[in-house]
């Protein structure tokens, strides 16, 4: 599975893990006339907001991909597992942090409310990750892919050639022959 994509699906999962639990803390406060926690709540989701954006900058994501991208072993041949099951077994703990927030959360709105602020903050965190590496890629000729692994192991990647996209060398177009 492509680096890009997995970190694309990384955010995706983590903001649709957001509205979710989001949903269920406003329903749960709701129901129990719980406006405390929905106030607590509206003061945690901004903070996670504004920390989410100061650490998703692009100049940090770039910083914080460059040890795990410099450590990429080099292969000449495209990995041949699935990459559903690189997925699955990358992301399980965030769904699972989901759902496990999600029951409690519609017991507990807090739990809820707490665990969407977590899942805002990674989504916009990772949001520029994948945007960082998509940069690197296209300007080194290369694509990163995510060897199999559990998701309790740092992740480790494999660099393989990619496509230049038919620009030569250093970036510059050549120059049209005169007429």
């Amino acid at each position: 599975m492509q680096f890009c994509d997995l970190l694309r699906m990384t955010v995706l999962l983590a903001a649709g893990g957001a509205t979710v639990l989001g949903a269920i803390t406003a329903l749960a406060a709701n129901a129990g006339n719980d406006t405390r926690t929905l106030l607590v709540a509206a003061v945690w989701w901004t903070a996670a907001l504004v920390i989410g954006s100061i650490l998703g900058r692009p100049g940090r994501a770039a910083d914080a991909m460059r040890p795990l991208l410099a450590e990429a072993r080099t292969t000449p041949t495209l990995p041949t597992d699935n990459p559903n099951r690189v997925a699955i077994a990358r992301l399980w703990p965030l769904g699972a942090f989901a759902l496990v927030a999600g029951v409690l959360g519609i017991f507990f709105p807090g739990v809820a409310a707490v665990g969407t602020g977590f899942a805002i903050a990674a989504a916009l965190t990772l949001r520029a990750w994948g945007r960082a590496v998509a940069a690197i890629e296209e300007r080194d000729g290369v694509r990163f892919y995510v060897e199999p692994g559990s998701a309790l192991e740092p992740v480790s990647l494999v660099r393989t050639p990619g496509l230049r996209r038919g620009r030569p060398p250093g970036g510059h177009q050549p120059e049209p022959p005169p007429a």
